[in-house]
């Protein structure tokens, strides 16, 4: 786990490699079919043999859903073990992270409740269901963006049918598996020349027309807001020039980096590891030999 662009799948090929292991997809936006070049997503070269889980299982339409995703996840950790070998849960979508690791129930949903509430946030705008839901439950809103409408929709929705705060129904951490935990971070100067220059690379690489054949991808509420998806739909409707939507998503990806940090940085049980290091697969294995003893 850890920041995006720090080298979490190159670690994470060469664990499998020397560990018997397979890896498990936890990056929310590589469950999207289609989008490959904006979530760099591993080609099958790249893969290098190792099996890779729970990829392209959604259609750019669908909503994301972490309860969909950990039973998927865990479908998928469940029939690696069986097989006697090692699952490798990769990426850097903390919340899905969580999921799998540990004991994480859902609430229930509303469909009335969710449609009044989405409708509210089309008319209005997230600002006023943000302001709300920092009057029912203030941690909440301090740890949900104010322009996130989907994630402010679900607090809420939450807060409605439980009769308690949204914080409530998250529960302490329990583990569901025994799992050694690797962070994989960089010094902020040298992640920041690797996201300008990934976000370079997205564009030559063809980024508008991977976003031009996703057929839905604008009616998609999570994967037309993903990271650089969201600055191509303006560079393609006149919005954005290329320098532009470049710029934005560098701007927008170190933010992202920021958020992600503050995440994993509360929890004692990563073990943190300098994805610059020469002897990053070493120290890897060194750690989780460290946890095995």
């Amino acid at each position: 786990m850890g920041p995006t662009a720090a080298g979490k799948s190159a670690l994470s090929i060469a664990l499998a490699h020397a560990l018997g292991g397979e890896v498990v997809n936890a990056d929310s936006m590589q469950l999207y079919r289609g989008m490959d070049i904006g979530t760099a997503k591993l080609t099958v070269d790249e893969r290098e043999g190792v099996p890779h889980h729970v990829l392209d299982v959604w259609d750019v339409r669908e909503p994301a859903s972490v309860a969909a995703y950990q039973e998927l996840a865990r479908a998928a950790v469940d029939d690696i073990l069986s097989r006697g070998r090692v699952p490798l849960l990769v990426g850097g979508s903390g919340l899905y992270l969580r999921a799998v690791l540990e004991e994480f129930e859902f609430p229930g949903t509303d469909p009335a409740i969710r449609e009044r509430l989405e409708l509210e946030l089309a008319d209005e705008g997230p600002a006023p269901l943000h302001e709300r839901l920092r009057t029912l439950d203030e941690p909440a809103a301090a740890k949900i963006l104010p322009s996130n409408g989907r994630r402010i929709v679900r607090a809420l929705e939450v807060i409605e049918l439980t009769g308690a705060p949204f914080t409530a129904s998250l529960p302490a951490p329990t583990p569901y598996y025994p799992s050694v935990q690797l962070g994989v971070d960089r010094a902020a100067e040298g992640l920041d020349a690797r996201i300008a220059n990934r976000v370079d690379l997205m564009w030559a690489a063809g980024l508008l027309d991977e976003v031009r054949a996703l057929d839905g991808l604008r009616e998609g509420r999570t994967a037309s807001r993903a990271l650089g998806y969201q600055q191509a739909l303006a560079q393609l409707d006149g919005e954005l020039s290329r320098a532009e939507a470049v710029a934005e998503t560098v701007r927008a990806t170190r933010r992202f980096v920021r958020r992600q940090r503050s995440w994993f940085r509360r929890d004692p049980r990563i073990t943190w590891l300098d994805g610059a290091s020469p002897t990053l697969t070493e120290d890897a294995l060194a750690a989780c030999a460290a946890a095995a003893r």
